[in-house]
């Protein structure tokens, strides 16, 4: 059953940073757009994913906002190297192919490779106290 939920907060937060990428590109289209459009993805995904990871898959409950604040910064450190397999996918995507669509479906392979490597570090580094 976890793997199921975990399948479907991938899918939320996937959708989730597509939105705000499309978003994004409609506010911002200057320098760099792609790129804002990352960020502001990425940012949109990774709250969503912590919060429903938290509590729906590992089960963590938070002693305080301190604690709450440092399993979030360990759990986004962790989710640097993941970002960087779906930025390198994404920017990929869009530069080997000549079409509008192309860097989402970079991100979409991008983000489900992350997702499934993000899973074992957070089990191993994050949320280590359900599992000891």
């Amino acid at each position: 059953m976890t793997a199921i939920k975990y399948i479907l907060f991938a899918v939320i937060s996937t959708l989730l940073n597509l939105l705000f990428q499309y978003l994004s590109f409609l506010i911002y289209t200057g320098i760099g757009k792609l790129f804002v459009a990352m960020v502001a993805g990425t940012l949109a995904g990774l709250v969503s994913k912590y919060v429903l990871d938290k509590k729906y898959i590992f089960y963590h409950t938070p002693e305080n906002r301190r604690d709450d604040a440092k399993k979030f910064v360990l759990y986004t450190f962790m989710g640097v190297f993941t970002t960087a397999i779906f930025w390198g996918t994404e920017i990929g995507f869009d530069a080997l192919f000549d079409h509008e669509y192309a860097k989402y479906a970079g991100a979409v392979i991008g983000l489900g490779i992350g997702y499934i490597i993000k899973y074992s570090l957070d089990k191993k580094y994050v949320f280590v106290e359900r599992f000891s």
